[in-house]
């Protein structure tokens, strides 16, 4: 039977994966079994010594693996268990472990890309619940948190075009995971209503729309959703769905589009 670890062994091991996420090209499945074994330690520890919950260096331990896990399943675009990892670190940022214990240098980054998820994921009652549990002043002056309050107020109000740009606004990096994310949902809202509501659209006016950086990212979309696309006349065709559909004639109608796309989310 293997020997039960030590704290101070788990703390080495925990450090040791650290710096490896850490590393300019982190291997994530190396790391992964690192977490693993970190886990199981901590379990094992604890079963030994039921106590230990109570003491303030265990659970800035367990606080730090559960952290690594959160942002090593950012990097690997794990989204069910970046949820897991934030569920479980509940009681160190809002709970019963919080009193006691230094401020997490990672928790408003971490809070603040769960706040995303829970947009990306239009989970929107979630996240004022989770709002609610945040001091105000963070909620006014932490740019981890600013910027996914900015961009629910953006989505409410339907204006995807501050969306968009927000995607060069983040404060970290990380963040572009589910800022990406979030624009796919609204790229296919937009593009199931102007397929119903034009006929046809020039290829620089559908790249506006839907908020393409290049032609190229357009024609791909254009292909998944099976639109009939014409190089020669730099145009896309929609599938004809009703009657009475128009040419695309500007800005002013691009507007409206947008308009319309956010009334039917409301609406559905």
């Amino acid at each position: 039977m293997a020997a039960i670890p030590s704290t101070k062994e788990i703390a080495g091991l925990y450090e040791n994966a650290r710096a490896a996420l850490n590393a300019s090209n982190p291997k994530l499945d190396a790391i992964k079994k690192q977490l693993s074994q970190l886990k199981v330690g901590l379990v094992q520890v604890s079963i030994q010594n039921s106590q230990i919950e109570l003491d303030p260096s265990f659970l800035l331990l367990k606080r730090g693996i559960l952290e690594l896990g959160a942002e090593v399943s950012i990097k690997a675009g794990d989204i069910a268990a970046f949820e897991r990892y934030l569920a479980q670190l509940e009681p160190f940022y809002f709970g019963s472990f919080k009193s006691g214990l230094s401020e997490s240098k990672v928790m408003y980054p971490l809070v603040g890309l769960n706040l995303l998820r829970m947009l990306s994921d239009n989970l929107i009652a979630d996240f004022h619940a989770t709002l609610e549990r945040i001091d105000l002043d963070q909620l006014q002056s932490n740019p981890f948190i600013v910027h996914p309050i900015k961009l629910e107020q953006a989505l409410m109000e339907g204006s995807y075009k501050r969306v968009w740009q927000a995607r060069s606004e983040v404060p970290t990096p990380e963040y572009l995971f589910f800022m990406d994310v979030l624009m796919t949902t609204i790229r296919n809202e937009v593009a199931s209503c102007v397929e119903k509501s034009y006929s046809s659209l020039p290829f620089d006016d559908a790249k506006s729309v839907l908020f393409f950086s290049s032609i190229d990212e357009l024609l791909s979309f254009a292909k998944e959703h099976q639109w009939s696309v014409s190089p020669a006349e730099k145009l896309i065709t929609f599938p004809i769905v009703a009657e009475n559909t128009r040419m695309f004639n500007g800005e002013g109608i691009m507007k409206q589009t947008l308009s319309y796309a956010r009334e039917l989310e409301r609406i559905v």
